[in-house]
C-alpha cells in the first residue's frame, strides 16, 4: 500500500506512484526529494503458496517505506509473521512449522533520465529507469531468496493515471542461476474524495514470471508461468488507513498448483485486511 504523503506530492507533480520528478527538468537533481514510512497491521486469509494440512491464516506487522533522492527511487517493505508465535488451527506460520518468520521485499530503481541528464519521456511514458528487486526471506539457502534486474518506466494510463511499469530479467540465488523474465506493475488511483480532505483509493499490482524452464521432477515441481494480481480498496486520512484486498495467485513463485510431495496450493484467491499508521 502506497503512502498518502508520497502520494500527495507524486499529485503535485502529475503523479500517483513512484517517480514524482518531471523526467524534462534535471537542473536540480534532488527538488523532489521526498521519503515516508508506515506500519501496516495485517492479516491474511488464504495466502498462496500453503500447505493444506497447516492451514492458510496469519497474522503480521508490516514496515512499509519508500521515497525519493536524486536518481533513486525507493520502495520496499519488511513482514514479521504471527507476533505473538500463536498455534492456531489455521495457521500456516505457527511455531515448529519451518516456515520463515519473515519476509522482506526491496525495490530501487534508477533514472536514467537523471542519470544522462536527458528528457527519455515518449507518449505515455513519463520517464525511464534500471530497474531492481530483491526477494528474501528468513531462510539461508531456502525458502524466497530472488532477485529481478531490467528495465522500468511510469507510464501514464487512461483513469489509472502514472503506473509503474518494469520488466526484469530472473535471478534464482538459491540455484545461482537466471531463469525467466517478470512484468510487474503498481497503480494507485483516489477516486472519491470526502468533506474531511480523507478519500478512497484503489490500489494494487502485478507480478507476472514467464519464460522459465519448468522442472516436473523436483521436491515440489515448478512452472514456466506464474504470477499473482491485488485488487485492495483503501480508506486514507493523512495520519491513518483501513484497506481491504483481494489477491488471485496462479503457480505462485512458478510453483506447480498441488504438485509433487508436498502438494503445495499456489493457485487460488486470498483476503488481507489492514489498518495502518502513517509517519
Amino acid at each position: 500500500m502506497k503512502n498518502v504523503k508520497s502520494l500527495a506530492l507524486a499529485a503535485t507533480a502529475v503523479a500517483a506512484i513512484s517517480g514524482n520528478a518531471f523526467a524534462a527538468d534535471r537542473t536540480d537533481l534532488h527538488a523532489t526529494d521526498y521519503k515516508w514510512m508506515q506500519f501496516n497491521a495485517m492479516y491474511s486469509i488464504g495466502e498462496k503458496p500453503d500447505n493444506p494440512a497447516s492451514g492458510d491464516q496469519h497474522n503480521y506487522l508490516e514496515m512499509e517505506f519508500g521515497g525519493r533522492s536524486g536518481v533513486v527511487d525507493l520502495y520496499g517493505y519488511v513482514d514479521v509473521f504471527n507476533l505473538a508465535n500463536q498455534t492456531t488451527e489455521h495457521g500456516d506460520k505457527n511455531p515448529g512449522s519451518g516456515t520463515s518468520k519473515i519476509f522482506m521485499k526491496f525495490n530501487p530503481r534508477f533514472s536514467l533520465d537523471a542519470i544522462f541528464g536527458k528528457d527519455l519521456s515518449v507518449g505515455p511514458i513519463q520517464e525511464v529507469y534500471f530497474s531492481t528487486l530483491f526477494n528474501w526471506d528468513g531462510q539461508n539457502g531456502n525458502g524466497v531468496n530472488s532477485t529481478f534486474w531490467g528495465v522500468g518506466a511510469d507510464v501514464m494510463v487512461p483513469w489509472l493515471g502514472k503506473t509503474g511499469m518494469n520488466l526484469y530479467g530472473y535471478y534464482d540465488m538459491n540455484a545461482k542461476e537466471w531463469n525467466g523474465y517478470q512484468f510487474s506493475a503498481n497503480w494507485f488511483k483516489p477516486f472519491y474524495f470526502f468533506d474531511n480532505k480523507s478519500f478512497l483509493s484503489f490500489q494494487g499490482y502485478i507480478d507476472y514470471q514467464f519464460g522459465a524452464d519448468a522442472d516436473k521432477t523436483a521436491f515440489v515441481p515448478t512452472t514456466s508461468t506464474g504470477g499473482n494480481i491485488f485488487f485492495g480498496l483503501y480508506w486514507h486520512s493523512d495520519r491513518y488507513a483501513l484497506g481491504y484486498g483481494l489477491k488471485g495467485f496462479k503457480d505462485v513463485y512458478l510453483l506447480e498448483d498441488k504438485a509433487g510431495a508436498l502438494a503445495l496450493e499456489s493457485t487460488g484467491w486470498s483476503h488481507y485486511l489492514s489498518a495502518t499508521y502513517k509517519f
